[in-house]
């Protein structure tokens, strides 16, 4: 393990140990959390998917960080990303399940809001293959578009602010990698099931996940970044 992975690993226990170690500040984070959820959404996603793409870039290049990365741009760019993303959590939980009825099955909100049973699942993965065949090939596209413009730009605040060029980015993308592995395969193999399980977990607890599953997220898109 070099110095840095332990830095790293620290940085972490330092961010989620005191929820742990202290009631009232994680009785206020479930408050807060409540009271909030937006801005919540934000916080989780600027710091977990961050560290997560500081991950796949150590997989990826072996160092954490390097100039022109974009930190604090990638932070903003995931904030907003997990507002967008709990609005999306938030549309299809109550859309599909509405729809469900629509075709058919009896009180399939009650069986969201009941105990784990195969109905359950069965609508958790609806919902999941809704979100994920709906929304994520957009939410994924438009990551790489600003992932290539915070490149370009230097990494920098202000580059961050200036007019993305997205046609001449979208023209640059590499199509093989995004259409074969980055939506043919994780958004099958790991987010349909991934997110089956997300929504099987009290909402409140949802976009944390998401977060988490972010850092997974990191890792995914460090591989693509390496595949010719």
């Amino acid at each position: 393990m070099k110095r840095s992975d332990f830095y790293f690993l620290l940085i972490v226990v330092i961010l989620f140990a005191p929820f742990f170690v202290s009631e009232n500040l994680y009785t206020w984070y479930q408050s807060f959390n409540t009271e909030h959820g937006m801005v919540m959404s934000f916080i989780k996603f600027a710091l977990l998917s961050t560290l997560g793409e500081l991950l796949g870039l150590r997989i990826s290049t072996g160092y954490y960080y390097r100039t022109g990365f974009g930190v604090l741009p990638r932070a903003i760019v995931w904030g907003i990303f997990g507002m967008a993303i709990n609005l999306a959590f938030i549309i299809f939980s109550t859309g599909v399940p509405a729809a469900a009825a629509y075709l058919g099955v009896t009180d399939p909100a009650g069986i969201m809001a009941g105990p784990l049973c195969l109905s359950k699942i069965l609508l958790a993965l609806s919902i999941s293959v809704c979100l994920n065949s709906i929304f994520a090939p957009v939410f994924m596209t438009f990551h790489k578009i600003t992932d290539t413009h915070i490149l370009a730009t230097g990494g920098t605040l202000r580059g961050l602010f200036t007019p993305i060029p997205m046609g001449d980015i979208m023209q640059q993308i590499n199509w093989h990698v995004q259409w074969g592995f980055v939506f043919k395969k994780t958004i099958p193999f790991f987010w349909y099931p991934a997110h089956t399980v997300t929504f099987l977990l009290p909402g409140e607890t949802r976009v944390l996940f998401a977060a988490l599953l972010g850092v997974v997220l990191g890792v995914i898109l460090a591989i693509a970044a390496r595949k010719k």
